[in-house]
């Protein structure tokens, strides 16, 4: 587990070709560079299918919006694909608000989430 600048911490797994990371924290000003950063070397290190696991963040700022939306840009460039899953309700209203629910691609949990990739893979 990675602890980013003591803010959030992104823990990974591999499931097939579809790499999990399960972010606990803020997705602030403070803490997005730090995640963005994390993130990226993954992506950088070959991994395309990222699935990340909102379950544990309790606040997402326009700093970590920004983040999601050059991620999912960044992996489209690649042919690669974000899902978030479990979002909870405070970040959801806050993706809807800003019309961002529209730009991501949005799962219910981590299973539905991996069936999203499953389905795009085949």
């Amino acid at each position: 587990m990675a602890s980013i600048e003591g803010v959030v911490d992104i823990q990974e797994e591999q499931i097939d070709e579809v790499t999990i990371l399960r972010i606990k924290g803020r997705l602030d000003a403070v803490s997005s560079p730090g995640a963005e950063k994390k993130v990226f070397e993954y992506i950088n290190d070959g991994q395309h299918n990222i699935l990340l696991d909102f379950e544990k963040v309790d606040y997402l700022s326009s700093a970590g919006m920004r983040m999601l939306l050059s991620t999912t840009k960044k992996l489209k460039t690649l042919s690669g694909k974000l899902i978030i899953c479990s979002v909870n309700i405070n970040v959801m209203d806050v993706l809807k608000m800003s019309g961002f629910d529209h730009v991501l691609e949005l799962a219910q949990n981590e299973e539905d989430g991996l069936r999203k990739f499953h389905l795009s893979l085949n």
